[in-house]
């Protein structure tokens, strides 16, 4: 039964590039990719900002080779290019040569269809097109997803908040370990849509000037959107097939604080047993994590639960830490797996990047996040944090194999 998991492709699309060299590109140059909105019409445009991928859903489809975007939402087209890109980076040709599985993550679905039916039909029920809400639900992207890739084993969908794809990637490493996959793609999507920029508007927690994360004066998180999918083997397969790894997943946890609806636990409770959790599978001490990917949003609930959480493991050795969120925005049921990616071109290229829009460490805390970037550095194992609503906590361990040197 195979004991290792091995990373051997990745695929990205977000607000600071349509793959990954353009993320990396956009990463190295410290450019966030934070604006102004133009999706769609909303009261909040020039008031609120917000991290848009810069592609039209029918730009999107016809880079996918469909002749119009009408059979998709905006969600799994985000995916489908995502996890394409994933799949070429891996070099695999033939989907049945291996047991395959497609473990997709979201929290919109298709909303973004959904929300324009509903204000055809309140004005006219007649001109409600039922075609709009077909594709609603989470599972719908995913399948999608699968039949465009001819993925033939395993189909499922996760939608557990913002941990979403770190637990896509939890649950794929499960499948290969167990022996029941030999490989998944694993990543998540999703769309901003006026659903959501308006729920968490009512919230009152997103920066009208964009989020700053760790920051004392941080006043709420930027919504983004985007997908991120990476190929996971085991390490049969990747003998087999002689693949190059770009990361090994060495280990992750799931926690749940049930705190609050929308609110982490004050003490960081939620996060300390779901980094605890991953750093006990992994068999690595603390003080052996070369960096931390915070979850960061740039609330004020959050960022303080996260840091008391990474102090009370840490204590006096916290290793360097950031959020990248100032670069992509919070990009929701995708930012599990976006920042996967960022920690996996982290550890390929031997860089930190930075915690944008950070002046004024918190009161609370002892700690600061990197706000330079910082190369090259000695990465060895990144910690990788994703919480969500309801107090879903997740974190991942990603470790550098011997194989992944970049010239």
């Amino acid at each position: 039964m195979p004991e290792r998991v091995f990373i051997t492709g990745i695929g990205i699309v977000c607000a600071i590039g349509n793959n990954v060299g353009e993320v990396l590109n956009s990463l190295m140059a410290e450019r966030s990719g934070i604006g102004a909105i133009t999706l769609f019409p909303t009261l909040h445009q020039g008031t609120l900002p917000m991290a848009e991928v810069k592609m039209s859903n029918q730009e999107l489809a016809s880079d996918l080779g469909f002749s119009t975007a009408k059979a998709y939402t905006r969600t799994a087209l985000l995916g489908m290019k995502a996890a394409r890109e994933a799949v070429r980076s891996s070099v695999i040709t033939d989907m049945k040569a291996f047991r395959t599985g497609l473990i997709g993550a979201t929290t919109v679905g298709g909303m973004d269809r959904s929300e324009n039916f509903y204000a055809s039909f309140l004005t006219d029920p007649s001109k409600g097109k039922l075609a709009d809400v077909v594709n609603h639900d989470c599972a719908s992207g995913t399948e999608q997803i699968a039949a465009y890739l001819n993925i033939p084993d395993f189909i499922t969908t996760i939608s557990t908040a913002c941990s979403s794809s770190v637990n896509a990637i939890m649950f794929g490493s499960d499948l290969i370990r167990t022996g029941q996959l030999d490989r998944v793609i694993v990543g998540g999507h999703d769309a901003v849509t006026r659903f959501t920029l308006n729920g968490f508007n009512t919230l009152m927690i997103l920066d009208r000037s964009g989020c700053h994360p760790f920051d004392e004066n941080r006043a709420g998180l930027t919504l983004g959107e985007g997908a991120a999918y990476l190929v996971l083997e085991s390490d049969e397969t990747v003998a087999a097939a002689g693949k190059k790894v770009l990361a090994e997943v060495t280990g992750y946890g799931n926690a749940n604080d049930a705190y609050h609806q929308t609110a982490s636990s004050p003490d960081g409770k939620g996060a300390f047993l779901a980094m605890t959790k991953a750093l006990s599978m992994s068999g690595l001490a603390p003080s052996e994590i070369s960096y931390i990917n915070v979850h960061g949003t740039g609330t004020q609930n959050n960022d303080l639960s996260e840091g008391l959480a990474i102090e009370r493991i840490f204590g006096e050795n916290v290793p360097p830490f950031s959020s990248t969120k100032a670069f992509t925005g919070h990009t929701l049921g995708a930012a599990g797996a976006v920042e996967a990616i960022i920690s996996v071109l982290s550890l390929l290229h031997k860089v930190i990047f930075p915690n944008l829009n950070f002046s004024t460490p918190m009161k609370e805390l002892k700690i600061k996040p990197v706000s330079r970037l910082m190369t090259p550095v000695k990465l060895q194992h990144v910690l990788s944090n994703s919480f969500g609503f309801g107090g879903n906590n997740s974190s991942v361990i990603l470790s550098r194999f011997e194989n992944t040197d970049v010239q």
